[in-house]
């Protein structure tokens, strides 16, 4: 007998356990979802993801909405700023799960992403801080009751894997490369070589005493090991004496 045919009588042996399995998991589920999941199969491919598109654009706004509004209430400024990284500058990995911000069992640093099941709920609340604050840092002006007296410029430089570039999603007007690694793990949990990766640069104002860029490796510090969970997240700053940007 030949293999297709093997494959279509057991498919036809399968077919009714499998209907009757269905039928059943779904008389168990929400009528508006059931309605959605219709609504989907029926659109060709370019309506499904046209709709996808919307919808991930307007979830992605709602969220930058809620963080400006998260900003304007820190009121962002200097002596803020010196209070985080007071607060925070004395925090690694290990005292985050010491501290009750990070749970023990959180993938080991170097391989997938560390998601909500692994955070406490003062986990998830300092990893939102670090974020708003990130963001406020680059992007921040008096709309966001931000003031800051930004005297030069400078670029940030932040590379990091492709499928872990969703964590840092919120940040908008940043020039992004693809990039293949290179680095060597010594431990062998996570080689980069000819791995994926993303290069971010954004330029942002800096203060006299360089306050801004302290805050931005310390946020970044911050989600690293409360979410992006690298061994070596790769950033740098260096100071640009000309914009690139013309208005």
């Amino acid at each position: 007998m030949h293999i297709h045919s093997i494959i279509r009588q057991i498919n036809r042996d399968l077919v009714p356990q499998f209907e009757e399995r269905l039928r059943q998991h779904l008389q168990d589920q929400d009528k508006e979802w059931l309605v959605d999941q219709i609504i989907r199969l029926t659109l060709d491919a370019h309506s499904l993801q046209e709709n996808d598109r919307k919808q991930f654009i307007a979830a992605k706004e709602e969220r930058r909405t809620e963080r400006m509004a998260r900003l304007k209430e820190l009121e962002l400024c200097e002596a803020f700023l010196v209070d985080f990284l007071e607060q925070y500058s004395p925090y690694s990995r290990e005292s985050l799960i010491q501290d009750g911000f990070l749970l023990p069992t959180a993938p080991e640093k170097g391989t997938e992403l560390i998601t909500d099941k692994h955070r406490t709920e003062d986990g998830n609340r300092v990893l939102i801080l670090a974020k708003d604050l990130l963001f406020g840092l680059l992007y921040g002006d008096t709309a966001s009751n931000i003031e800051f007296d930004r005297i030069e410029r400078e670029m940030l430089t932040l590379t990091l894997p492709m499928m872990k570039a969703e964590a840092l999603d919120f940040m908008k007007a940043a020039t992004e490369f693809n990039a293949l690694g290179t680095w060597q793990d010594p431990y062998h949990v996570s080689n980069d070589a000819r791995a994926d990766n993303v290069i971010l640069e954004v330029e942002f104002g800096e203060v006299d005493g360089e306050w801004i860029g302290k805050g931005i490796v310390l946020a970044l510090s911050l989600i690293n090991n409360l979410e992006v969970n690298e061994q070596i997240l790769y950033g740098r700053m260096i100071n640009v004496e000309e914009s690139t940007l013309i208005s």
